[in-house]
């Protein structure tokens, strides 16, 4: 089996793929996150996901390289993470009562080969009416500046919830695990 590489800096990350008890390492891509014209959400995650993998392929030439990307969309618009108080207060305001869709680009590409696999998994959240009293004290509780939408939905985010919806909820976080494993056993990997 080729190891395995996370193509990626996130702690979120790394938990989900320790869950699948394979030995990994991880390094950070550097690339250019930029959002194209007229690209789709859908393809934006895939591209990035695709390109985070191959950035790190001339450093690590025999290597599964897995790269994921996610975006957090109300409506048609992309909500990215708040980084702050006020910009977290404003989009869960924004989101009561209504669903956030998120969509992660998952790509696994093997350096010997070339060959890449790539998908989007789409979940979606159903917010509960929220009120700003209890939308602060959520974010004083959880600050989670640092995640699209908002919320950590492995944390005190399940209490803004009204429902989920998807194929595979580690989506959510920002790894799809069931996808992944499919990838990883077209490869030939074993998992435990």
């Amino acid at each position: 089996m080729l190891p395995l590489l996370l193509a990626s800096s996130s702690p979120y990350r790394r938990e989900l793929l320790e869950r699948l008890r394979l030995p990994f390492v991880c390094a950070s891509p550097d690339i250019d996150e930029s959002h194209r014209p007229q690209e789709s959400a859908t393809e934006l995650v895939k591209r990035l996901a695709q390109e985070k993998a191959k950035a790190l392929a001339t450093r690590f030439p025999d290597h599964l390289i897995i790269g994921s990307d996610q975006v957090a969309l109300l409506g048609e618009q992309i909500i990215g993470k708040p980084h702050t108080f006020e910009r977290a207060l404003e989009q869960l305001k924004a989101s009561s009562g209504k669903s956030v869709s998120f969509l992660t680009g998952l790509a696994l590409y093997n350096s010997r080969t070339g060959q890449c696999q790539i998908d989007c998994v789409p979940f979606t959240v159903h917010m509960r009416e929220l009120d700003e009293e209890r939308i602060s004290r959520y974010l004083r509780a959880e600050q989670p500046y640092d995640c699209a939408g908002s919320f950590k939905a492995e944390g005190l985010g399940v209490r803004l919830f009204q429902s989920t919806e998807g194929p595979d909820a580690t989506s959510l976080i920002g790894l799809p695990l069931i996808r992944l494993v499919d990838m990883l056993t077209a490869e030939g990997v074993e998992i435990p």
